[in-house]
């Protein structure tokens, strides 16, 4: 089987991914962050099922990115390779996706009723000038 077959099964599983159910409950914290704003934010907490998920997302991907590295140096056709490289980027929006959704439900929600919104909005809009185009 040659990298480019296998590669295309794996883009179809990325793709039929994109879906998304949310059960966010409160039971992992994470240590406190910096958003590069210099402000300290909230704990994280995000439950174990959350994180399982995004990081089964990344496993994937990660997986992806090796199997168009494999094409490259085999010399795949490059538009065989560029198709898989644009699978690989909107699986990369999926979980920014994933990731900015559960920010908005959980932790902006939480901000906002210990009252440091707009603390955590400020993080919010650097984190989106750094991640938008």
């Amino acid at each position: 089987m040659n990298g480019s077959n296998r590669l295309g099964k794996e883009s179809l599983s990325i793709s039929q991914q994109a879906e998304h159910s949310q059960h966010h409950d409160t039971d992992h914290e994470h240590t406190d962050h910096t958003h590069g704003t210099g402000d300290l934010a909230h704990a994280h907490i995000h439950s174990e099922e959350s994180l399982r998920r995004i990081v089964n997302r990344l496993s994937r991907i990660e997986g992806h990115v090796r199997g168009i590295k494999t094409m490259v140096q085999q010399s795949s056709p490059c538009p065989d390779v560029l198709l898989q490289i644009a699978a690989v980027r909107g699986a990369l929006d999926r979980v920014a996706r994933i990731v900015l959704d559960e920010h908005l439900t959980d932790c902006i929600a939480r901000a906002a009723e210990e009252g440091n919104i707009d603390v955590e909005i400020k993080q919010l809009k650097a984190a989106l000038d750094r991640f938008l185009p």
